[in-house]
């Protein structure tokens, strides 16, 4: 690949989902959307539940999209190194499975809403749920 070109490792607790070469990186932080190509300052951010799209030319056509459900970035030396919780390509995620999640998480979000119960815990773990699906559909409907 061109000299404008550095190494990228996504890795989960399951395994590697993605490591080759990228001319820019483009992840979403907690403090927002960051940009990265060679050469780019060192850094380490915690990562939002978004997609991580990795870019290999000018073109679209040639971008790769991971769903990752956040996580840390590190970069240096041109090496951006991604631990993630989970993380999926866009051509592994099955629709199916990915849309019934969403549909359990709506459901339990609107079952705490209607009895008025005040458990924080349950309503915040149906919240991560329903990103976690909404960023897999995302990224299944993202061309390969």
């Amino acid at each position: 690949m061109a000299e404008h070109s550095f190494q990228v490792t996504i890795s989960t607790p399951d395994g590697t989902v993605y490591d080759g070469q990228a001319t820019m990186l483009v992840v979403t932080t907690t403090g927002g959307q960051m940009g990265l190509m060679a050469n780019h300052v060192p850094i380490v951010a915690t990562l939002a539940i978004d997609l991580v799209t990795i870019k290999h030319s000018d073109t679209e056509a040639a971008d790769e999209v991971i769903a990752v459900n956040g996580g840390f970035i590190e970069f240096h030396d041109n090496v951006a190194t991604i631990a993630a919780d989970s993380a999926e390509a866009s051509g592994d995620i099955d629709i199916n499975r990915a849309q019934d999640a969403k549909q359990r998480a709506e459901a339990i979000l609107a079952n705490v809403s209607d009895s008025g119960s005040q458990n924080v815990n349950d309503m915040k773990r149906a919240e991560i749920h329903l990103r976690r699906a909404i960023n897999r559909l995302n990224a299944a409907e993202r061309p390969m």
